[in-house]
Parts: structure tokens; sequence; C-alpha cells
């Protein structure tokens, strides 16, 4: 059984974690700059035997589409051509900032490092990978 990749896709930094190899846990990985994901993930395929990609879809609280919708089903859609054997899922991330960011004040981070928004992409990269190990 592979690993499990969770993406919060975003236009500067995209958040990033990973499952164990039974995919029980998810656990924050890094934040990377956007411009580099391709790089980073192409690098991370073959060193941790991911199975699938499971990315966050961006919705407005309703339901409809935000913009950043149509960026995440580009990148879905690159992600699709360039790994055909790896399947691509998509998880409703709405609140997961929100749920992020609590979760990090309550941890006891420091108000310096809670102020990096880095941090807040991992972590909701990680509730994003969790959600669909649940759903699973």
């Amino acid at each position: 059984m592979g690993k499990v990749l969770g993406i919060d896709y975003g236009l500067k930094r995209t958040g990033i974690a990973i499952t164990d190899a039974l995919q029980i846990i998810a656990s924050g990985l890094t934040t990377i700059p956007t411009n580099s994901l391709d790089d980073f993930i192409s690098d991370i395929v073959i060193k941790e035997d991911i199975e699938c990609f499971v990315v966050g879809n961006p919705k407005n609280l309703d339901g409809t589409n935000t913009d950043m919708t149509l960026p995440v089903k580009r990148f879905i859609n690159r992600l699709q051509k360039l790994y055909p054997d790896i399947t691509s899922f998509q998880i409703d991330e709405r609140f997961t900032s929100k749920i992020a960011k609590k979760a990090i004040l309550t941890s006891g981070v420091k108000k310096k490092k809670r102020r990096n928004k880095a941090l807040v992409d991992e972590v909701s990269a990680t509730i994003i990978l969790q959600n669909y190990l649940s759903q699973k």
C-alpha cells in the first residue's frame, strides 16, 4: 500500500501533508512556493511511493465555486496528465483554514510562529488529508 499526498493548493504557496504507509495517520510535511510544486511532487512521488493525491476543493459556504476553483481544477488536470497511474481525489476544504488556525492556537505555538501563513497551509493540508482518510 502506498502513501497518500494531501495538497492545499494556493497561488503563492501550497501546503503538503502525507500519510504513513498504512494510510492511518496524516502528518503535515511542508509548505512550498507553488512555483516549485511540480518539481517537489516529482521528487516525492519517486521517494515515497505515492498511491494517490488528495487536493482541497475550494467552495463558498453555499457550495458555489470560488475564485480558486478553476486554478485548482487546472492543477488537478496537470497532475492527472503527469501521473496517469496515480488517482486524484478532491475533498471539501471549507473551514480548513479556520480549523487549522484554531488548532495552531490551542497547541501552544508562540504568537510569532502563529502568524506564519505557511504553517496554516501545512496544517490545512493535514486536515484535508485526514478528512479523506476518515471518509475512506
